[in-house]
């Protein structure tokens, strides 16, 4: 009974709980509660939120969150850019050529012995007495041939910038000790040749000297030097009919294409060889070159202007020297054109009138000679100046010897043939303009050839 009681009463107590009227209010209840919390909250956001972002971010730096960023691998830095190339050092220079053969010193900067004036020096000129020099042609003895004013072989060349070192004929013999030096080419350069054997002759014991003449080949021994000094005939350089050296005034001029061998077989061996060519390739017609050989029953001959005639020349010349003379031992000039003087016009003088009775040098400083062609002369720069193959030194004594109109032998020389009456009456008739009386002008070639083959 009083179980049953007691079933009641918990049943009495839990049925309001129950009840579909109580479960209605508590929802209200509830309901109402929830959202005077959320009115709460977004109260409280709109008044503290510009903290609660503050304190938001400071969290992302909690030790927490720093000690997870330790713990991850770091971020790969980023690539290095490539370094920019090295500046390229600039390559070392290039060592310095040696000097040429034979050279002791150096012409100053700024030198340029071919341009100057003629001075009269009457203490130190000539360098030699024509009746001292045994050696010379009677072509050239002036003075034995009857010329008397004596001023032609007292002017010594004054560059305007320097001085010409004086010619030494010991220190050129001691250079020549166990050596071959070669002249090669016409008359003209026979003159220099003799010219250099005057200056050196009288330093040199009269059992120790001897001249020989083999055909085209003249030899000057030394024998005390162990040296030779020798001039050959090749007035074309190439092969030619004008190659005898005693017999070659031919009008018909015929020169064969690129054949120096048959000549340059005599110039090998040679220390020094010193080249000329020029009058005889001046016939004022075009050259004929034969392409065969003389002996040839039936010869091709063709025609050329004459500075391509000339050209070819010196490109073979240029050939031979390459391939016989070694540059670092041996040395190779090429004298330029000799003038003639054969138009008095050309100095202002009397026309009709050459080189006779000239006593003075020409004293117009721009006077160019007019037998001198400038076409030829711009074909030797083109073809021997600055080479580097085979420096080849250049010996202008054009424009200098262009103002000598008094240096020629004139009528004072050994005459081929005897002279008529219309010719003795008139000198100007046979009067040569062309060679030089020695000594005088061509001493002063040797005077340059000494500064630059000692002092380049």
């Amino acid at each position: 009974m009083k179980n049953k009681n007691i079933i009641r009463k918990k049943e009495t107590m839990t049925s309001p709980l129950l009840s579909p009227s109580w479960s209605l209010r508590r929802k209200r209840r509830l309901t109402h509660f929830f959202y005077t919390v959320l009115a709460f909250i977004l109260l409280a956001a709109f008044i503290y939120g510009h903290d609660f972002l503050y304190f938001s971010r400071r969290s992302l730096h909690s030790p927490t969150t720093i000690l997870h960023q330790v713990n991850e691998p770091p971020p790969s830095p980023p690539s290095p850019s490539p370094p920019p190339p090295p500046t390229p050092s600039p390559p070392p220079p290039p060592p310095s050529p040696p000097p040429p053969a034979f050279a002791v010193g150096k012409t100053p900067e700024g030198c340029d012995v071919y341009r100057g004036h003629w001075v009269k020096d009457k203490s130190t000129r000539p360098l030699y007495k024509e009746s001292e020099c045994p050696y010379i042609q009677p072509q050239l003895t002036c003075r034995t041939h009857g010329r008397l004013d004596s001023d032609y072989d007292s002017w010594r060349w004054q560059p305007d910038s320097c001085s010409l070192p004086s010619f030494d004929a010991k220190m050129m013999l001691e250079s020549l000790r166990g050596k071959k030096m070669m002249f090669v080419g016409d008359s003209l350069n026979r003159g220099m040749y003799v010219s250099l054997i005057c200056l050196l002759h009288s330093h040199i014991p009269e059992s120790s000297k001897s001249m020989e003449t083999f055909g085209s080949l003249t030899v000057f021994s030394l024998k005390d030097y162990n040296a030779t000094i020798e001039f050959y005939w090749a007035p074309f350089l190439l092969e030619s009919n004008s190659d005898n050296a005693t017999v070659h005034r031919v009008s018909d001029r015929i020169v064969r294409k690129n054949s120096i061998n048959i000549h340059g077989r005599h110039w090998r061996g040679a220390d020094i060889v010193v080249f000329n060519t020029y009058l005889w390739w001046r016939t004022g017609f075009k050259m004929k070159i034969l392409e065969g050989s003389f002996k040839d029953e039936k010869k091709r001959i063709v025609e050329m202007e004459s500075e391509d005639a000339y050209r070819m020349a010196l490109k073979t010349m240029v050939k031979w020297v390459k391939k016989n003379m070694d540059p670092f031992k041996t040395r190779v000039f090429f004298a330029t054109m000799s003038p003639t003087h054969y138009k008095s016009e050309d100095w202002g003088g009397e026309q009709g009138k050459n080189c006779y009775n000239q006593t003075t040098p020409i004293q117009d400083m721009d006077h160019w000679p007019s037998d001198c062609s400038k076409t030829l002369m711009k074909v030797i720069g083109e073809e021997l100046d600055g080479r580097k193959d085979f420096p080849v030194t250049v010996l202008n004594i054009t424009q200098l010897s262009g103002y000598r109109k008094d240096a020629h032998t004139s009528i004072y020389k050994k005459q081929w043939s005897p002279l008529t009456k219309e010719q003795l009456a008139n000198p100007v008739s046979y009067s040569d303009c062309i060679h030089w009386c020695l000594p005088g002008l061509q001493d002063t070639w040797n005077e340059l050839l000494f500064a630059k083959l000692f002092y380049p």
